[in-house]
């Protein structure tokens, strides 16, 4: 076969072009010896627990940064929008999407093109109901259910009760609040006299409550199931005066606020009135904060090929923690939160922050982490 130079050189050219464009693929950036380039896609942030995720998604890519390009994008709370920024992070060559979906289903015909287009789509707290797509989260029904039969048990089955719900819309909000009501109902004495939305955020849980005290008075309140909002709820008692062994059972979130508050009295020195132990006869829940950080160290295992495959639900255990159960973190180190303390000293971390940081499956990740965006230090 006779084949001219200018044969061989375009041979060459289109052998080239066939290699940048099998490069540009997503999952291929290793390959190349490039980075992945993996995108957080955040809806709701106005709350505490957002914030921290965040810190911690970006705590993890910090660790694996010889191989991870992290970007973030924020959608709110619209559904559209959130679309509009996935479908424009695969155009951009997504390798992975961590995503905490504004909705269960909205965004499922998004995420199959993602996922056609071989880029790995990792949830986290909120699921996504397309097969694809895979759930790094606690199971709702049961954080919903289990707090509601401790404070029904605790109430001794009668009273009156006020529900603080989360974000509407939310897979998470849903499950929790319906499991809840199941509990609530097979008790006749026992009533739900309001259900505002809270949107899992301490300000806005005050002034829903507030709203509620004004028409029903802390007289006919015998109990309060919140998914965020116990040390706010809590607080209010204290500043209207009510004495530490009246304040009403509250079932909620694992706020550092709320578990300082479950503390004994005097059990840290030198803090503000309403945030300070008040023994507050409580049960507190966590949405673990680390299930971004996870889904993102997931993620990049599937695209290492460590990990081949993921099941659609990775589900995680729900933490509980009761005031009895209650365990003070002196520095916060990794190690100190491995041996099983669970809040922190009210002089480090703000009242809304969330103590729920620790897991044995993310060690690059803890205080600092959550705090500061800061990983832990490479062994």
């Amino acid at each position: 076969m006779n084949i001219s130079k200018y044969g061989v050189f375009s041979t060459l050219l289109a052998l080239g072009a066939l290699a940048l464009s099998l490069s540009a693929l997503p999952g291929s950036a290793q390959a190349a010896d490039q980075k992945y380039k993996i995108y957080l896609s955040m809806s709701y942030i106005g709350n505490d627990w957002q914030s921290e995720a965040k810190n911690m998604v970006t705590a993890m890519a910090k660790y694996y940064s010889d191989k991870v390009d992290l970007h973030i994008q924020v959608a709110g709370t619209n559904a559209q929008k959130q679309i509009q920024q996935i479908n424009g992070m695969v155009q951009a060559g997504a390798d992975a999407i961590v995503v905490y979906p504004i909705s269960p289903n909205a965004l499922n015909a998004v995420v199959r093109n993602a996922c056609h287009r071989g880029v790995v789509v990792m949830a986290y707290d909120s699921v996504i109901t397309e097969p694809c797509a895979h759930n790094v989260t606690i199971d709702q029904h049961e954080a919903g259910a289990k707090t509601a039969q401790w404070l029904a048990d605790t109430l001794n089955h009668k009273g009156n009760i006020v529900m603080v719900t989360g974000v509407p819309g939310t897979s998470v909000d849903k499950a929790r609040t319906e499991a809840a009501m199941k509990v609530f109902k097979k008790y006749p004495d026992l009533h739900v006299i309001a259900k505002p939305n809270g949107m899992w955020s301490q300000a806005v849980a005050r002034k829903v409550l507030s709203q509620v005290v004004a028409t029903h008075g802390w007289k006919n309140i015998d109990g309060l199931w919140m998914q965020v909002g116990c040390y706010t709820a809590t607080s209010m008692q204290i500043q209207a005066g009510i004495a530490d062994d009246k304040l009403r059972p509250c079932a909620g979130e694992s706020s550092n606020g709320h578990r300082v508050q479950m503390l004994d009295p005097g059990a840290v020195k030198g803090v503000s009135d309403t945030y300070r132990p008040a023994g507050l006869k409580s049960i507190s829940y966590g949405s673990p904060i680390y299930s971004g950080a996870l889904a993102l160290k997931l993620a990049l295992a599937k695209l290492d090929g460590q990990k081949k495959e993921l099941p659609h639900h990775i589900k995680l255990p729900l933490p509980l923690v009761t005031s009895d159960q209650i365990k003070l973190c002196q520095t916060g180190s990794y190690k100190e939160l491995a041996a099983g303390c669970n809040v922190f000293d009210p002089s480090r971390v703000p009242p809304g922050w969330f103590s729920d940081i620790y897991s044995e499956r993310t060690p690059e990740v803890g205080f600092q982490a959550a705090l500061n965006a800061k990983p832990e230090p490479h062994p």
